[in-house]
């Protein structure tokens, strides 16, 4: 099949930020595995940071509020309309900037839209208790005002209005089980690279080495900070143990604003941080941790996510502490070390019994890799879309 791709955001901040490791470019590696063919069309108003080849075109268009905004949606129709191969739409994010316009094509081309919901979006806008209300002046202002709300593609009371288009998707696909509870579909959790990811290829002391990680005991944490992540949990654990050779490692920093710097200017002691990394890297980079921490709190927002970073730590037989939250006690199983949510205190302890018991935390790394490999691989996706793709 020829299926083209729909995203909201291919920017640095959006579905370009980390490669091939976000769930549109996962997607892709399934299908293609499978012997289709894809094409990515997606909008971007910052620098461009994907990269367009033979095996995977990707188009950009212009994008930014309305009412350029009605020019980007012109174009990206357009786009469509004139792939004549085109034998499905997939739309990443419950979106109007994807979504909403895949289902907008279905009317003249009829043919059908998939749409993969890897997110709650509303969960950043206070979820069901959302409301949007304005008094007549109110509205008047966010209508026509420069910036103002109503003029963003993807503000939250369009966002709202999405989700009631759900089930016109011929197909709904998601990567946890919150959101298949919430909007049906079929689970197809976010796939590794197991081949890429593969601990078998690196020596951890040499990595170490490389990135100046020597004579400290670091617990990695390889995504992009943010309050709901439960990195300040995570440093707190560490003034409770105040154990000097301790570091949390954190790869690339905050991509969205100044997060990562209150971190350091708090925490400073206990943080090191290694640049953004391409991701063909990230294996090098995760091979020197001693284990991976994914202290997620428990929030709409992280119920609704599959953290990258875990699979990450799993892939590569790591030691992994983690909390309760979402879907991560089902992925991990008995694998890792998992504690409850908001609990520095706890995720000191957890820190304390990994290192007292390192063989055992190691040989939890060892299952971890296995359990991957059999359910969170780019094999494992693949295996899903091919019961579901039309025939």
């Amino acid at each position: 099949m020829n299926i083209t791709l729909v995203v909201s955001d291919l920017s640095a901040s959006g579905a370009g930020r980390w490669g091939d490791a976000v769930r549109p470019f996962l997607l892709t590696k399934a299908l293609q595995s499978l012997g289709h063919r894809i094409k990515i069309v997606g909008f971007n108003d910052g620098e461009s940071v994907v990269r367009s080849t033979p095996e995977l075109p990707i188009e950009e268009i212009d994008s930014g509020i309305y009412p350029k905004f009605f020019q980007s949606a012109k174009a990206m129709l357009r786009s469509l309309k004139a792939d004549k191969d085109c034998d499905l739409v997939y739309a990443y994010k419950l979106k109007p900037s994807s979504y909403g316009l895949a289902l907008l094509h279905r009317f003249s081309s009829k043919r059908p839209v998939f749409l993969d919901i890897d997110d709650w979006e509303l969960s950043w806008h206070g979820g069901d208790d959302f409301r949007y209300r304005p008094a007549p002046r109110q509205l008047y202002r966010d209508l026509f005002k420069s910036e103002s709300a109503l003029r963003n593609p993807d503000d939250p009371f369009y966002l709202q209005q999405m989700e009631r288009f759900v089930p016109k998707a011929d197909h709904v696909t998601t990567h946890n089980a919150f959101l298949q509870n919430r909007f049906g579909g079929t689970y197809i959790p976010n796939g590794k690279d197991v081949c890429l990811f593969n601990p078998e290829n690196y020596d951890p002391e040499a990595s170490r080495d490389r990135f100046n990680l020597n004579g400290f005991r670091t617990l990695m944490f390889p995504g992009a900070p943010r309050p709901y992540k439960g990195v300040e949990d995570l440093l707190t654990a560490l003034d409770i143990l105040d154990e000097p050779d301790l570091r949390v490692v954190i790869v690339g920093g905050s991509p969205y604003d100044e997060y990562d710097q209150q971190l350091t200017e708090r925490w400073g002691r206990w943080i090191i941080k290694l640049p953004r990394t391409p991701y063909g890297q990230m294996p090098e980079i995760i091979s020197a941790a001693h284990a991976v921490v994914v202290p997620q709190q428990d929030n709409p927002a992280t119920k609704a996510q599959f953290p990258l970073k875990l699979t990450d730590g799993m892939a590569m037989a790591k030691p992994i502490l983690a909390t309760r939250v979402g879907d991560v006690p089902e992925i991990l199983g008995d694998a890792g070390y998992l504690v409850d949510s908001n609990s520095p205190q706890q995720l000191a302890d957890g820190i304390r019994t990994l290192f007292n018991e390192f063989e055992t935390a190691q040989a939890k790394g060892k299952q971890a890799r296995q359990r991957c490999v059999e359910q969170y691989s780019i094999e494992a996706m693949a295996k899903t879309l091919r019961e579901i793709l039309p025939q």
